[in-house]
């Protein structure tokens, strides 16, 4: 899926379209439909921790584009993956809790499992950038 074919883009071109934005229109989209959603028994705690996990991306790539090192960066994007994996379990939990709205958790766990691939690449990245620095500083000679 492109940016472009992305439901929470709004119709945003995607050289105009950042991940933060990406990432809080995504938060946006599930506290709307959240407020939507039954409070039943089993809906009520389903919801709290989709909307903690689905907003927490958003927040933890902020803290990521403001990292103090690469390393900070790395842990900081690692837990932005980590946080829209989570999300798309308790998408899945929510569609069989709430059957109505399977259709827009659908929608939702898609968007979840692009920004998942999205933060898994750049781990990835992030890391054989690491190791060819580290493997350069050991190649130097000492003064």
């Amino acid at each position: 899926m492109t940016n472009d074919e992305c439901p929470m883009t709004n119709g945003m071109k995607a050289d105009a379209y950042d991940l933060e934005e990406r990432t809080a229109v995504f938060g946006e989209t599930v506290i709307e439909l959240c407020l939507e959603l039954p409070t039943t028994p089993v809906c009520s705690p389903l919801i709290t921790q989709f909307v903690r996990s689905s907003t927490s991306i958003g927040a933890n790539y902020c803290e990521a584009d403001d990292a103090e090192s690469k390393a900070d960066f790395r842990h900081k994007i690692a837990l932005c993956r980590k946080e829209a994996r989570e999300t798309k379990h308790w998408c899945r939990m929510l569609a069989k809790a709430c059957k109505a709205e399977s259709t827009s958790l659908r929608a939702l766990w898609k968007e979840a499992h692009e920004l998942h691939l999205i933060f898994a690449r750049i781990v990835r990245t992030t890391d054989a950038n690491l190791r060819r620095e580290r493997a350069a500083k050991k190649r130097l000679p000492s003064p």
